[in-house]
């Protein structure tokens, strides 16, 4: 279990493979490990923020096609470089853009707060239990056999990536299918969640600042949820 590792020495352990790198060597991914949260915290920033978020959308909508913004359109590229089809497996931005323009989904103060900060910075990012973790996480191209627990047609089932697809995953199998596809069942964040992991993605169009600007505000925004709350960060893949 990850509860046995400190944050430093998590995200010291967690990887991008180098078959990711070689597909897409732009690729970078900012870790940060929060401790202290409580998902059943007010947030006096979320409403704020999805307001905002909601509002980019609509004007970047209305210049350009959701599938021609610029992050987007690269997330479309290196879905097809592994083969995956982005137009029936819409990477996690891709699909909140989409809903943000008519008004994003609200759940609870922890997820309002990332989703709005997904959208307001064009960037990739997905929230973990990390208490439901066995080991670090790692970025890898699948070999087919891992085990990745999902529910379909209501029903709790165990898929299988892809051969060549990009995963991340830990010691037990896939969390997240198709780079930032979809999250599996036994490491999502839950009510009762005090520890989590949130993986921010980023290619060629987002530059570096840009990756840690967004940290930024999700760290700072994060801290609205209460005084104990901690961050730890790290930022994985090209220099």
């Amino acid at each position: 279990m990850s509860d046995t590792l400190t944050p430093e020495e998590f995200l010291a352990a967690c990887t991008v493979g180098p078959a990711v790198l070689e597909l897409r060597p732009d690729y970078r991914a900012e870790l940060l490990v929060v401790e202290g949260l409580d998902a059943h915290a007010a947030s006096s920033c979320a409403d704020e923020l999805i307001a905002r978020a909601e509002a980019c959308a609509r004007e970047l909508l209305a210049e350009t096609p959701v599938d021609q913004l610029p992050h987007i359109a690269a997330w479309r590229e290196a879905y097809r470089a592994f083969g995956a089809k982005p137009q029936r497996t819409r990477n996690s931005l891709e699909a909140l853009t989409r809903r943000a323009e008519g008004g994003l989904p609200r759940v609870n103060a922890l997820t309002d707060l990332y989703n709005a900060i997904s959208v307001l910075h064009q960037i990739p990012l997905g929230g973990e239990d990390l208490d439901r973790y066995d080991g670090a996480a790692h970025l890898v191209r699948a070999t087919g056999d891992e085990a990745f627990d999902t529910v379909s047609g209501g029903e709790d089932v165990v898929e299988h990536p892809d051969a060549g697809e990009v995963v991340w995953r830990d010691d037990a199998g896939v969390t997240c299918r198709r780079w930032n596809w979809r999250q599996g069942r036994r490491t999502a964040l839950s009510d009762g969640a005090t520890r989590a992991l949130f993986i921010m993605g980023a290619l060629g169009p987002v530059s570096d600042d840009a990756l840690e600007a967004a940290g930024d505000e999700l760290a700072s925004s994060l801290a609205s949820l209460g005084d104990g709350i901690t961050v730890t960060r790290r930022t994985l893949g090209a220099a």
